[in-house]
């Protein structure tokens, strides 16, 4: 198998005019940002709305019309909250923190029922987990408004599916993170395997840090049912956590071994971070790739934790991804 060559972490101060340009493109371009996908499919919803079509093809050609230079009219709101809800949409947009702020403040003087107005104060304004929470609380409380009892009934199983239900997801996936940095571990655990319950597909994404704090908390048969329950994704989280829950269990022998090395085919740059090769950058990424570094620093800067206090586990990964790695040679 051929090995992975070590190679340093772009310096951003030493990049190209144009590497400069295309990160600052990737970074800001909104289009990039599923917000403002949101906002797209939004305004077409409304378009839509208002005209009445002789069948499915008819609304087809409009829509690709519609759509054909890339640029979609904006439609206006209807209600006090898709106001609100429209002004947090620029509010992502806006560079300037001031603005952003101030843009979220008057979205709730429009409507207090525009949760993603709280997710921006808890992520701006708050000064530690404790702000953060009473943010997100009030944006929770906030989405549960807009949502009302019917609309829990009615989209029950696949929430994110329907736009107006994504707001109060952000809240309270940002609540169960601030929860967990409280020490309110059960809780934080709580919410995300009730947001898996409200959306089955977890478009979110939120089953990798459930993943993380089931673990960190011991809850392995949870662990386990969480692994199975979307047994068949190709991930780094998967494949290596899975390989991690089995080393947990049986120590090394050749099954485990073959589980590691699977997850090692899939993404070989997750041993260079685990193993302190390769130090984590200071930002994530906008985009990752299926095996690439990207993912790889995205999956070690949640699981850490779980492979530092497996006994055992960072010498085993060591010795099954030496096949796979030339790591540098010891002073």
């Amino acid at each position: 198998m051929d090995k992975i060559k070590i190679r340093p972490i772009r310096d951003t101060a030493q990049e190209t005019s144009e590497d400069a340009k295309r990160r600052k493109f990737r970074l800001n371009n909104p289009l990039l940002s599923r917000r403002a996908m949101e906002r797209l499919h939004t305004s077409i919803e409304r378009i839509m709305e208002k005209k009445q079509f002789a069948d499915i093809d008819e609304a087809n050609a409009y829509l690709n019309e519609l759509i054909k230079d890339g640029k979609i009219p904006e439609a206006p709101a209807r209600t006090k909250l898709e106001e609100a809800q429209d002004l947090l949409y620029s509010a992502w947009e806006e560079p300037s923190r001031t603005k952003r702020v101030r843009m979220a403040r008057r979205a709730l003087e429009i409507s207090d029922d525009c949760a993603d107005a709280y997710v921006l104060l808890a992520e701006e304004t708050a000064e530690g987990p404790g702000e953060e929470k009473i943010l997100y609380e009030k944006g929770v409380q906030a989405g549960e408004r807009a949502i009302g009892p019917l609309g829990f009934r009615d989209h029950f199983g696949h929430f994110w599916g329907v736009i107006e239900t994504r707001p109060y997801m952000r809240a309270r996936a940002g609540l169960a993170g601030c929860l967990w940095r409280l020490g309110e571990q059960a809780e934080a655990i709580r919410h995300f395997q009730e947001m898996l319950k409200l959306n089955p597909n977890d478009n979110q994404g939120v089953r990798y840090t459930l993943l993380n704090y089931l673990i960190e908390e011991d809850r392995i048969r949870e662990a386990k049912d969480l692994l199975d329950r979307f047994q068949g994704e190709i991930s780094a989280s998967w494949l290596y956590t899975k390989a991690l829950l089995k080393f947990k269990r049986e120590e090394s022998n050749p099954k485990v071994d073959a589980r590691l090395m699977k997850a090692l085919e899939y993404n070989r740059f997750v041993p260079l971070y685990l193993l302190g090769v390769r130090k984590l950058p200071r930002q994530m990424s906008p985009t990752i790739g299926m095996g690439d570094e990207d993912e790889a620093i995205e999956y070690v800067s949640g699981a850490l934790r779980i492979w530092y206090r497996t006994p055992g586990a960072l010498k085993w990964l060591a010795c099954v991804s030496e096949s796979f790695i030339d790591f540098p040679n010891n002073p």
